[in-house]
Parts: structure tokens; sequence; C-alpha cells
């Protein structure tokens, strides 16, 4: 294939559709939109793994991978007749022109916040009658934790919300007190309703402080795994398991570890 007379991007749509087409590659062939659906994700993940890595050669490449799966659900829908890659980029150029009319056209427009507000007024606009509800347009299989973020968003958006940010404090408090007392009363399903509640009150409290709950938990994530590898090494070094060492010496490589990231932190 000479791509010589391609711009980067023709040519890799050049390369889909020699994947997918007569003597190309049989997966490549073989997939859907349903089956990707997991590719999809998975590319994403990893382009967060990459920006938490802070390296450029790897954000580079799993950039890369993740503007295959739109290459690839659009080479599929082209097969079928229902549109193309250019359709794609049309539609999301129409779309960014319409909803910045104080770039692209004569409104005026103060800051961020106003800018959110104009581009929320636009989506409903556009969907006229399809969206009745303040807290429609939310992605159904969104993780638990940034679809209750966006369910109180838009629910903030409309006036449902608190004035101060110890209201929310007190909400959460007033939630993990009745999840206390429905561990007492040892009802599963009252505990699980609590639960819920509780992890709703602190998405809550992130969102008040503009603290983005899923992305804070999974940097809690991956302190823990760091500090939990950290006691393991420790402990292989002086050949001994897990399972053979007392709660107490475990806390103290636990904090161990701990004092190692503050002191990387302040290098």
């Amino acid at each position: 294939m000479n791509s010589t007379n391609n711009t980067g991007f023709e040519h890799l749509v050049a390369i889909m559709a020699r994947l997918r087409g007569p003597g190309g590659c049989p997966w490549d062939a073989e997939q859907t939109h349903e089956s990707l659906k997991r590719y999809l994700l998975e590319e994403t993940y990893e382009v967060i793994e990459a920006i938490d890595a802070q390296s450029p050669e790897l954000l580079k490449e799993e950039l890369g991978d993740l503007l295959l799966q739109p290459l690839f659900h659009a080479a599929i829908a082209e097969e079928k007749g229902t549109f193309t890659i250019q359709d794609v980029i049309e539609t999301l150029c129409s779309k960014l022109i319409r909803r910045h009319p104080h770039v692209f056209g004569d409104m005026k427009i103060e800051n961020s916040a106003a800018q959110i507000e104009n581009w929320e007024q636009i989506k409903k606009n556009e969907k006229g009658d399809e969206r009745k509800s303040a807290l429609s347009g939310v992605p159904p299989h969104l993780p638990a934790l940034l679809k209750a973020q966006k369910i109180t968003e838009k629910a903030a958006r409309v006036g449902f919300d608190w004035e101060h940010v110890d209201q929310v404090v007190a909400k959460v408090m007033e939630e993990l007190h009745e999840f206390e007392e429905a561990m007492a009363g040892g009802d599963n399903g009252r505990m699980e309703a609590e639960l819920g509640d509780l992890l709703f009150a602190i998405v809550n409290l992130g969102r008040f402080l503009s603290i983005n709950p899923e992305e804070a938990l999974r940097k809690t994530i991956n302190r823990f795994q760091q500090r939990f590898s950290h006691v393991e090494d420790a402990l292989h070094s002086l050949g001994r398991q897990l399972n053979e060492t007392p709660l107490e010496e475990m806390d103290r490589l636990w904090e161990e570890a701990k004092r190692l990231e503050r002191m990387d932190e302040k290098q």
C-alpha cells in the first residue's frame, strides 16, 4: 500500500479498510460494534494510566490505540451503509461550532461556568422532547461513582443543591449514623441501602468541593497497591510470607511506605 499521496489520517483509514477487507486480518474482519465495546473501555482506561504515569511516549501510543476504536466502528458502519468516518468528523465539527456560539458567533460568555450552563441549554434544545427530565442524558453504563457525580451535577444545575459545604458534611455524617444503625440491626438489605446512601452523600461532597470521586478513589487504590507491594517486598526480602507476619509488623511496614511516599512528594 502506497501512502505517499495520503495524509496520516487517510493512511490510517486505508489501513483499517485493508484489515477488514478481502485478504485482510480474520480477527479484524469478524469484529462487530458489540464485540468491540470492551476494547473501547479498556483503551480508555489505558490512556488514563498513561496520563498518571506522566509518560508522553506511553500517552502517544495509548491515544493511538484509543483512536483505533472509532475508526473501527466507523469502518463497520460504512460497510453497512449507515455512515462513514467522514460523517463522524463532520457531525463533530458541526456540534462544536453550534455549541460554542461565543467562539464562532456573537454570543458573550463571562466564564467557564456560564459556558457549561449555555452548553447544557443548547443540548436540551437539540434533544427537544427526547429529554424530559433534568437528570436525562447520563449514560446508564457509567461506573457508579461517576454516574452519581453526573446525576448530582444535573440536579445542582436546576437548584437542587446545598448552599454550604458544612451542610454536605452534615449529610455525610447523618448517612454514616444511619448505616451504623443498620449494622446494629443486622439487616443486610437495609445495610446495603444505607451504604449506598452514604456513598452517594460522599460523592455529593466531592462534587461540592470540585473533587472527582472516581479519580479520588482510583488514586487511593493505586496508593494502596503501592503500599501493599512495599509490605510484601520488605517481608520477602526477609524470607517471610504475609500470612506468617503479625498484623502489628505489617502496620509498621505500611506506615514506612507512607513515609517514603511523603519523602518522594517533597523531592
